[in-house]
């Protein structure tokens, strides 16, 4: 990760890398090991954006699971963390969903 990071902004990035990763793995369809998930992290616009892809084919939707649910919760942070994210078709197989955060909090 670059230095310049403030200490909140790298604790959001690792949170929110760690969450999408999670689900590409659990839900990506990776079966082969020749399968990858591919993770790309880049600055523009005032944010660090974060692609995450993998060869699945589902959309990912936002859930908003009961108090007592174990699981779903994975979106419902990305939401609340990012900036703006979105999910998109890669050109040949799979998904990427995109997230970004801003360098400012609140920004």
């Amino acid at each position: 990760m670059p230095q310049a990071l403030r200490p909140h902004l790298g604790d959001d990035l690792g949170l929110l890398t760690s969450e999408l990763v999670t689900n590409a793995i659990r839900h990506g369809a990776c079966r082969e090991e020749e399968e990858l998930i591919e993770l790309v992290l880049w600055p523009a616009d005032g944010h660090y954006w974060l692609a995450v892809s993998d060869p699945g084919t589902g959309k990912p939707t936002l859930t908003h699971p009961d108090a007592n649910s174990e699981s779903g919760r994975g979106l419902l942070l990305v939401d609340t963390l990012a900036t703006a994210w979105t999910v998109r078709p890669r050109p040949t197989r799979g998904t990427s969903v995109i997230a970004g955060l801003s360098f400012r909090r609140g920004g």
